[in-house]
């Protein structure tokens, strides 16, 4: 569970970073292509918490319908460690923002991700 008061939300990586960002979270497998690690400014890059790249590979490749997607990858996370360190540093910090790499703001890991905090 999130800190009480605790505000978690997600950005794109591209977007330039805000002071309401909090502790900023880049929750992708991939460095995301032609960004520097000066302008992402990342407090943490935590790749283990993001889809295998099987799932992304199926899910980019065959476009399943999201909840299918969304289903696979919380079986995932059922046994992933770095969920329970994502929820550490969401306990830990007032402002966490998720960052992704993707275009679609509303299917996307990120938006699977963020109840299970």
């Amino acid at each position: 569970m999130s800190a009480p008061g605790a505000v978690v939300r997600i950005r794109r990586v591209y977007d330039e970073p805000e002071a309401a960002d909090g502790y900023r979270v880049l929750v992708d497998r991939l460095w995301p292509r032609g960004l520097s690690k000066e302008r992402a400014q990342l407090d943490l890059w935590l790749k283990e918490v993001a889809p295998s790249t099987e799932l992304r590979r199926w899910f980019h490749g065959e476009h399943p319908p999201f909840e299918a997607f969304a289903e696979r990858y919380r079986a995932e996370l059922a046994g992933n460690p770095a969920l329970e360190e994502l929820r550490a540093v969401v306990h830990a910090h007032p402002a966490v923002t998720l960052l992704v790499a993707v275009h679609d703001p509303d299917q996307n890991h990120a938006r699977v991700l963020l109840p299970l905090l």
